[in-house]
């Protein structure tokens, strides 16, 4: 099969390789899936680069979690009535050394999750990592109907799932965002609010629109930065779910968190519970089935431009997600 792969960490250029593999074959309660579409995601850079300290698990690693394509073969104890299937997939390179830059990915029967006929390939490609993050974040700690939500970087890969899985879920959301040209932006992606962070006093502003009513989760892009913003709008007993930080060891004020009885809840996405991997996978498949989760695809390239793929995404300058095209479909049967 056609592949990308690194044996080292390193630069995009400097260590990623396209060329022949073996194809793989499942094993038992696993399927392998012919890939069309191939998403990348910050966590699949971090790995390659050795952000957070992480090394190389296994001597060769087929990169990227997220891709979508079709069910071709399934292993023992997996109904063969799934061949055939549309899915996207998730955790393809999560403790696993071959992800979903390839022809072929091998993965969990679970982890490939039944992608109707209306969906394009490329929206659901890079859905894992970041809409299993947003799910989390947002329900990690129980319903939130008739909550006020907050999503930070609201038109984030993370940040558009928490909009339109916490407006599903039946809260009031309201969205942080950088500039004042995103509010009307992050009001289409599903908030009903829209705060920019240049406008200045930003707790007042968040506040003015609740009607003064505190918030009761934050789902939180950028822990250090906004920790002060957060006790000042969460009620007490609220919650902070945290998924990235700035600083890598920020300075935490214990005691004004405790008096508020605040939870913060810390994420990563490759170790979530499965229940809670599951129940992400059917709520955000049902999003995007209904319009409400939708993501701008700002580039999509051949698997040969990996490396470019990758240093796009690094840049953060494509204005929307970067898919990797591993078959050269349209994303449609």
């Amino acid at each position: 099969m056609r592949a990308a792969w690194y044996d080292r960490q390193g630069p995009a250029r400097e260590v990623l390789q396209v060329g022949e593999l073996p194809d793989p074959s499942p094993g038992a309660g696993e399927v392998r899936v012919r890939v069309s579409v191939s998403g990348i995601h910050v966590g699949d850079l971090g790995k390659r680069q050795g952000w957070w300290g992480s090394t190389m698990s296994f001597p060769r690693v087929v990169p990227h979690g997220d891709g979508a394509g079709v069910i071709d073969a399934v292993g023992p104890g997996v109904d063969p009535a799934r061949v055939g299937e549309r899915v996207w997939v998730f955790l393809a390179q999560s403790y696993r050394p071959f992800g979903t830059a390839a022809e072929y990915t091998v993965v969990p029967a679970g982890h490939a999750v039944t992608l109707p006929d209306e969906v394009p390939y490329e929206q659901a490609a890079g859905l894992g990592i970041p809409g299993i993050t947003a799910h989390r974040a947002i329900f990690g700690d129980g319903p939130v109907t008739g909550q006020r939500v907050l999503v930070t970087g609201a038109l984030g890969a993370v940040g558009r799932a928490a909009l339109a899985v916490a407006r599903r879920g039946g809260a009031t959301v309201i969205a942080t965002v950088r500039k004042p040209e995103q509010i009307e932006p992050a009001l289409a992606a599903g908030a009903h609010h829209a705060v920019d962070s240049a406008g200045g006093d930003l707790v007042a502003r968040i506040l003015d629109v609740t009607g003064g009513e505190p918030v009761d989760r934050v789902a939180e892009l950028a822990f250090d930065v906004n920790l002060a913003t957060n006790l000042e709008i969460l009620r007490y007993g609220g919650v902070v779910a945290a998924y990235a930080t700035g600083e890598a060891e920020p300075r935490i004020p214990f005691w004004p968190l405790g008096f508020k009885n605040i939870t913060v809840r810390f994420l990563s996405n490759d170790d979530f519970p499965e229940p809670a991997n599951q129940a992400a996978a059917a709520d955000l498949t049902a999003a995007l089935v209904a319009g409400d989760l939708r993501y701008p695809i700002a580039a999509r390239l051949p698997l040969a431009e990996i490396a470019q793929a990758h240093e796009l995404v690094e840049r953060a300058s494509a204005g929307g997600r970067v898919v990797v095209d591993v078959d050269g479909s349209t994303g449609r049967p």
